[in-house]
């Protein structure tokens, strides 16, 4: 099996078109233009890892054929990146050992305190994960093979979000600063996929103009854009990129 990266989902919080039908500038004849919630899978060594669990991670799993969990990493503790983290009792069951959960101190405690029946018996069920803090760098080992994943911190409006670096390869979806100490895992990437969120200015998220200038900075060979909100049409934002650059869709992949 090849070692692959697969973005299963880059919309923003509410997805496109929103709950409502709302389509913002999109246009509704394109698929790529159909968001879920941020969320992200690495497939490596026979080693299957989720980065966050989105409230559409059940779709996202079933459409990209995941058939195994064998861990997953959080960026942080928001609703659109955790919700989705009760889907994963099939993988429980079917494993008959705790998923391993891995997160920054603020993350693991929210998790813990949201979605106690996930790590802590009750009413008869056992729990389904074990949760560990992670700093700097970590290893996800499965049998004879392991990852090395590096985290570092980066700013998400008013807390401190992690973004993953491993294989050449970085994941940034949530931010509106990365810390000067954070980029010196972003040099030589082959591939930064990147916060993107609209066009104006946010607080806790890089709009367009930021996302541009911040890949300019560190000079990935290849960056792609996500947690893309309603005002960003694939095909306009698609025309207007340099080829280095490049708007997500869900189930964009790649391999590595």
């Amino acid at each position: 099996m090849k070692n692959k990266f697969t973005i299963l989902g880059c919309g923003s919080s509410l997805g496109s078109p929103w709950i409502n039908n709302y389509w913002g500038k999109l246009k509704k004849n394109n698929p790529k233009n159909i968001r879920s919630r941020c969320c992200a899978h690495i497939q490596y060594n026979g080693i299957s890892i989720l980065i966050d669990t989105s409230p559409d991670i059940k779709s996202q799993i079933q459409f990209n054929k995941i058939k195994q969990v064998d861990a997953i990493v959080y960026t942080h503790e928001h609703a659109d990146q955790t919700v989705g983290i009760f889907e994963m009792r099939p993988f429980f069951w079917r494993n008959k050992k705790k998923i391993p959960v891995y997160g920054n101190s603020r993350t693991i405690k929210a998790l813990k305190q949201k979605y106690t029946f996930c790590f802590m018996a009750r009413h008869g069920y056992q729990p389904i994960m074990h949760a560990s803090v992670v700093k700097n760098s970590f290893k996800i080992k499965k049998k004879n093979k392991s990852i090395k994943l590096n985290c570092f911190d980066v700013q998400h409006g008013l807390i401190k979000a992690y973004g993953y670096e491993f294989n050449k390869i970085a994941y940034i979806s949530d931010c509106n600063k990365v810390f000067n100490k954070s980029k010196k895992y972003l040099k030589n990437l082959n591939y930064l996929i990147i916060d993107c969120l609209r066009r104006k200015k946010h607080p806790s998220h890089f709009n367009y103009e930021d996302a541009i200038k911040f890949i300019n900075e560190v000079k990935p060979k290849k960056a792609i854009l996500t947690n893309l909100h309603v005002d960003l049409d694939y095909d306009k934002l698609k025309n207007k990129l340099p080829k280095n650059i490049i708007p997500a869709y869900d189930g964009l992949s790649f391999n590595f």
